[in-house]
Protein backbone atom coordinates (compact mmCIF):
# COMPACT_ATOMS: atom_id res chain seq x y z
CA UNK A 1 0.00 0.00 0.00
CA UNK A 2 1.62 3.10 -1.37
CA UNK A 3 1.74 6.30 0.90
CA UNK A 4 1.21 5.01 4.08
CA UNK A 5 0.85 8.04 6.09
CA UNK A 6 -1.58 7.08 9.21
CA UNK A 7 -1.57 3.75 11.23
CA UNK A 8 -3.99 2.90 14.18
CA UNK A 9 -2.50 0.45 16.51
CA UNK A 10 -5.02 -1.58 18.66
CA UNK A 11 -3.78 -3.91 21.56
CA UNK A 12 -4.04 -5.74 24.17
CA UNK A 13 -1.29 -5.02 26.16
CA UNK A 14 0.66 -1.47 26.57
CA UNK A 15 4.12 -1.67 28.27
CA UNK A 16 4.00 0.21 31.02
CA UNK A 17 0.20 0.32 31.81
CA UNK A 18 0.51 -3.70 32.06
CA UNK A 19 3.34 -5.96 32.42
CA UNK A 20 5.95 -6.54 30.07
CA UNK A 21 5.17 -8.86 27.69
CA UNK A 22 6.07 -9.83 23.70
CA UNK A 23 3.18 -8.09 23.03
CA UNK A 24 2.99 -4.93 25.85
CA UNK A 25 6.44 -4.83 24.55
CA UNK A 26 5.74 -4.17 21.01
CA UNK A 27 2.48 -2.13 21.83
CA UNK A 28 5.14 0.41 23.39
CA UNK A 29 7.98 0.20 20.95
CA UNK A 30 6.44 -0.26 17.62
CA UNK A 31 4.07 2.46 17.61
CA UNK A 32 7.00 5.06 18.58
CA UNK A 33 9.41 4.05 15.97
CA UNK A 34 6.33 3.92 13.59
CA UNK A 35 6.21 7.56 14.47
CA UNK A 36 9.84 8.41 14.59
CA UNK A 37 9.26 7.46 10.70
CA UNK A 38 7.14 9.82 10.27
CA UNK A 39 3.85 8.49 10.05
CA UNK A 40 0.63 9.26 12.16
CA UNK A 41 -0.38 7.27 14.84
CA UNK A 42 -2.96 6.48 17.21
CA UNK A 43 -2.76 3.63 20.13
CA UNK A 44 -5.76 2.18 21.53
CA UNK A 45 -6.16 -0.65 24.58
CA UNK A 46 -8.77 -2.04 27.07
CA UNK A 47 -8.69 -0.17 30.32
CA UNK A 48 -8.57 -3.04 32.28
CA UNK A 49 -8.97 -2.85 35.93
CA UNK A 50 -5.55 -3.31 37.39
CA UNK A 51 -4.26 -0.48 35.53
CA UNK A 52 -3.76 2.34 37.96
CA UNK A 53 -5.44 5.10 36.43
CA UNK A 54 -3.78 7.92 39.14
CA UNK A 55 0.07 6.13 38.80
CA UNK A 56 -0.55 6.45 34.82
CA UNK A 57 -2.18 9.78 34.86
CA UNK A 58 -5.42 8.84 33.19
CA UNK A 59 -8.30 11.14 32.54
CA UNK A 60 -11.41 10.92 30.35
CA UNK A 61 -12.05 12.53 27.34
CA UNK A 62 -15.15 13.70 27.93
CA UNK A 63 -15.94 14.96 23.88
CA UNK A 64 -15.11 11.42 22.77
CA UNK A 65 -17.42 9.39 25.68
CA UNK A 66 -20.92 9.33 26.13
CA UNK A 67 -22.07 6.67 23.43
CA UNK A 68 -23.62 3.42 24.15
CA UNK A 69 -22.83 0.18 22.39
CA UNK A 70 -25.77 -2.49 22.49
CA UNK A 71 -25.02 -5.91 22.84
CA UNK A 72 -27.61 -8.11 23.43
CA UNK A 73 -30.12 -5.54 23.87
CA UNK A 74 -28.05 -3.88 26.34
CA UNK A 75 -26.99 -0.37 26.05
CA UNK A 76 -23.41 -0.21 27.14
CA UNK A 77 -22.11 3.08 27.97
CA UNK A 78 -18.64 4.07 26.32
CA UNK A 79 -16.14 5.53 28.22
CA UNK A 80 -12.81 6.55 26.72
CA UNK A 81 -9.55 7.50 28.46
CA UNK A 82 -6.41 8.77 27.65
CA UNK A 83 -2.91 8.33 28.95
CA UNK A 84 0.85 10.41 27.73
CA UNK A 85 3.87 8.10 27.88
CA UNK A 86 6.10 11.04 27.49
CA UNK A 87 9.29 9.32 26.70
CA UNK A 88 8.10 8.37 23.51
CA UNK A 89 5.72 11.13 22.90
CA UNK A 90 2.74 9.24 22.15
CA UNK A 91 -1.11 9.12 23.46
CA UNK A 92 -2.86 6.28 24.42
CA UNK A 93 -6.61 5.72 24.03
CA UNK A 94 -8.34 3.59 26.62
CA UNK A 95 -11.59 1.74 26.10
CA UNK A 96 -13.62 1.55 29.60
CA UNK A 97 -16.86 0.56 30.79
CA UNK A 98 -17.34 -0.24 34.25
CA UNK A 99 -19.47 -3.65 33.55
CA UNK A 100 -16.35 -5.34 31.35
CA UNK A 101 -13.46 -3.27 31.94
CA UNK A 102 -13.38 -2.88 35.87
CA UNK A 103 -12.52 -5.80 37.29
CA UNK A 104 -9.09 -6.41 38.55
CA UNK A 105 -7.47 -9.42 36.02
CA UNK A 106 -7.49 -9.03 32.54
CA UNK A 107 -9.60 -12.38 30.92
CA UNK A 108 -9.39 -14.73 34.05
CA UNK A 109 -10.65 -15.20 37.38
CA UNK A 110 -8.08 -15.58 40.12
CA UNK A 111 -8.93 -19.18 40.24
CA UNK A 112 -7.95 -19.12 36.35
CA UNK A 113 -11.76 -19.78 35.31
CA UNK A 114 -12.54 -17.73 31.51
CA UNK A 115 -14.47 -15.18 32.05
CA UNK A 116 -17.92 -15.75 30.80
CA UNK A 117 -18.57 -12.60 28.79
CA UNK A 118 -14.82 -11.81 27.10
CA UNK A 119 -16.70 -12.12 23.47
CA UNK A 120 -18.74 -9.16 24.75
CA UNK A 121 -15.61 -7.76 26.46
CA UNK A 122 -14.11 -8.43 22.29
CA UNK A 123 -16.95 -6.71 20.78
CA UNK A 124 -17.41 -3.84 22.66
CA UNK A 125 -13.53 -3.58 22.48
CA UNK A 126 -13.79 -3.59 18.84
CA UNK A 127 -16.91 -1.62 17.96
CA UNK A 128 -15.61 0.95 21.03
CA UNK A 129 -12.46 1.57 19.33
CA UNK A 130 -13.79 1.86 15.53
CA UNK A 131 -16.32 4.45 16.99
CA UNK A 132 -13.81 6.36 18.89
CA UNK A 133 -11.51 6.63 15.55
CA UNK A 134 -14.68 7.89 13.95
CA UNK A 135 -15.68 10.41 16.13
CA UNK A 136 -12.00 11.65 16.46
CA UNK A 137 -12.28 11.93 12.57
CA UNK A 138 -9.18 10.14 11.80
CA UNK A 139 -8.47 8.05 8.75
CA UNK A 140 -6.22 5.90 9.34
CA UNK A 141 -4.13 4.03 6.39
CA UNK A 142 -3.12 0.82 8.31
CA UNK A 143 -4.53 -1.08 11.10
CA UNK A 144 -2.70 -3.11 13.31
CA UNK A 145 -3.92 -5.59 15.37
CA UNK A 146 -2.48 -7.51 18.46
CA UNK A 147 -3.64 -9.54 20.99
CA UNK A 148 -6.95 -11.98 20.72
CA UNK A 149 -9.48 -9.17 22.23
CA UNK A 150 -8.28 -7.48 19.12
CA UNK A 151 -9.42 -10.17 16.77
CA UNK A 152 -12.85 -8.84 16.01
CA UNK A 153 -11.49 -5.53 13.99
CA UNK A 154 -11.14 -6.82 11.06
CA UNK A 155 -14.43 -8.53 10.43
CA UNK A 156 -15.99 -5.52 11.87
CA UNK A 157 -13.64 -3.02 9.57
CA UNK A 158 -14.61 -4.94 6.34
CA UNK A 159 -18.36 -5.78 6.85
CA UNK A 160 -19.96 -3.24 8.93
CA UNK A 161 -17.80 -0.21 8.28
CA UNK A 162 -17.21 -0.73 4.71
CA UNK A 163 -19.27 1.92 3.61
CA UNK A 164 -18.10 4.51 6.21
CA UNK A 165 -15.64 7.32 4.85
CA UNK A 166 -13.07 7.22 7.62
CA UNK A 167 -12.58 3.82 6.85
CA UNK A 168 -12.77 3.42 3.42
CA UNK A 169 -8.84 3.08 2.45
CA UNK A 170 -8.25 0.88 5.41
CA UNK A 171 -6.16 -2.18 5.37
CA UNK A 172 -5.79 -4.66 8.50
CA UNK A 173 -2.95 -5.91 9.48
CA UNK A 174 -2.86 -8.59 12.11
CA UNK A 175 -0.06 -9.81 14.29
CA UNK A 176 -0.79 -13.15 15.81
CA UNK A 177 0.45 -14.57 19.10
CA UNK A 178 1.13 -17.40 21.70
CA UNK A 179 -1.85 -15.39 23.49
CA UNK A 180 -5.08 -17.71 21.78
CA UNK A 181 -7.79 -18.72 24.63
CA UNK A 182 -7.63 -22.16 25.47
CA UNK A 183 -11.47 -22.24 26.71
CA UNK A 184 -14.23 -21.54 24.85
CA UNK A 185 -16.36 -18.38 24.31
CA UNK A 186 -20.16 -17.83 24.57
CA UNK A 187 -22.55 -20.41 22.67
CA UNK A 188 -24.48 -17.43 21.04
CA UNK A 189 -21.13 -15.66 19.97
CA UNK A 190 -21.98 -15.05 16.36
CA UNK A 191 -25.75 -13.56 17.13
CA UNK A 192 -24.13 -11.25 19.74
CA UNK A 193 -21.60 -10.34 16.84
CA UNK A 194 -23.93 -9.16 14.54
CA UNK A 195 -23.74 -5.38 13.74
CA UNK A 196 -25.06 -3.42 10.35
CA UNK A 197 -23.67 -4.87 7.39
CA UNK A 198 -21.89 -7.28 10.04
CA UNK A 199 -24.33 -10.96 9.99
CA UNK A 200 -23.39 -14.00 11.94
CA UNK A 201 -23.15 -15.98 8.45
CA UNK A 202 -19.98 -13.28 8.08
CA UNK A 203 -18.35 -15.02 10.75
CA UNK A 204 -19.30 -18.81 10.86
CA UNK A 205 -16.41 -20.32 12.07
CA UNK A 206 -17.48 -18.82 15.97
CA UNK A 207 -20.12 -21.03 15.91
CA UNK A 208 -18.11 -23.20 17.16
CA UNK A 209 -16.44 -20.48 19.38
CA UNK A 210 -13.31 -21.13 20.42
CA UNK A 211 -10.21 -18.87 20.15
CA UNK A 212 -8.73 -20.77 17.25
CA UNK A 213 -11.99 -19.86 15.33
CA UNK A 214 -11.93 -16.29 16.24
CA UNK A 215 -8.23 -15.77 14.92
CA UNK A 216 -9.31 -17.43 12.14
CA UNK A 217 -12.14 -15.24 11.64
CA UNK A 218 -9.50 -12.33 12.64
CA UNK A 219 -7.54 -14.12 9.50
CA UNK A 220 -9.88 -14.36 7.25
CA UNK A 221 -10.79 -10.28 6.92
CA UNK A 222 -7.33 -9.35 7.47
CA UNK A 223 -4.96 -8.14 4.53
CA UNK A 224 -1.45 -8.75 5.76
CA UNK A 225 -0.40 -11.22 8.64
CA UNK A 226 2.59 -10.70 11.39
CA UNK A 227 4.07 -13.66 13.12
CA UNK A 228 4.54 -12.02 16.40
CA UNK A 229 5.87 -14.72 17.98
CA UNK A 230 7.26 -18.50 17.62
CA UNK A 231 4.22 -20.06 19.49
CA UNK A 232 1.44 -19.04 17.03
CA UNK A 233 -0.67 -22.33 17.18
CA UNK A 234 -0.06 -24.29 14.11
CA UNK A 235 -3.44 -24.70 13.08
CA UNK A 236 -3.85 -20.82 12.12
CA UNK A 237 -0.40 -20.93 11.03
CA UNK A 238 -1.54 -23.18 8.66
CA UNK A 239 -5.19 -21.08 8.02
CA UNK A 240 -2.85 -18.17 6.86
CA UNK A 241 -0.90 -20.15 4.34
CA UNK A 242 -4.40 -21.40 2.69
CA UNK A 243 -5.71 -17.46 2.50
CA UNK A 244 -2.92 -16.62 0.21
CA UNK A 245 -1.82 -13.49 2.85
CA UNK A 246 1.10 -11.91 2.15
CA UNK A 247 3.08 -12.88 5.79
CA UNK A 248 5.81 -11.24 7.60
CA UNK A 249 7.85 -14.35 9.51
CA UNK A 250 8.46 -14.06 12.71
CA UNK A 251 12.50 -13.35 13.43
CA UNK A 252 13.66 -13.69 17.12
CA UNK A 253 16.76 -11.51 16.02
CA UNK A 254 14.87 -8.56 14.75
CA UNK A 255 13.10 -8.28 18.32
CA UNK A 256 16.21 -8.34 20.30
CA UNK A 257 17.86 -5.78 18.38
CA UNK A 258 14.75 -3.50 17.51
CA UNK A 259 15.07 -3.97 13.78
CA UNK A 260 11.20 -5.12 13.62
CA UNK A 261 10.18 -1.81 13.77
CA UNK A 262 11.74 -0.98 10.02
CA UNK A 263 10.73 -4.58 9.02
CA UNK A 264 7.11 -3.63 10.51
CA UNK A 265 6.94 -0.71 8.95
CA UNK A 266 7.97 -1.54 5.47
CA UNK A 267 5.32 -4.54 5.39
CA UNK A 268 2.99 -1.71 6.03
CA UNK A 269 4.08 -0.38 2.25
CA UNK A 270 3.63 -4.10 1.12
CA UNK A 271 -0.04 -4.60 1.70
Amino acid sequence: MADVKRVLFVNSEIFPYLPESDIARIGRYLPQGVQERKREIRAFMPRYGCINERKNQLHEVIRLSGMNIIISDVDRPLIIKVASISAARIQVYFIDNEDYFRRKQTYCADDGTFFADNDERAIFFARGVLETVKKLRWAPDIIHCQGWISHLIPAYLKKAYKDDPIFSSSKVVLSLYGDTPQATFSPDFTSKVAFGGLTGGDVALLEDPTGINLAKTAVQYSDGIIMGSPDVDEEIADFCKEQGLKVLPFNQAALDDGSYVSAYNAFYDQI
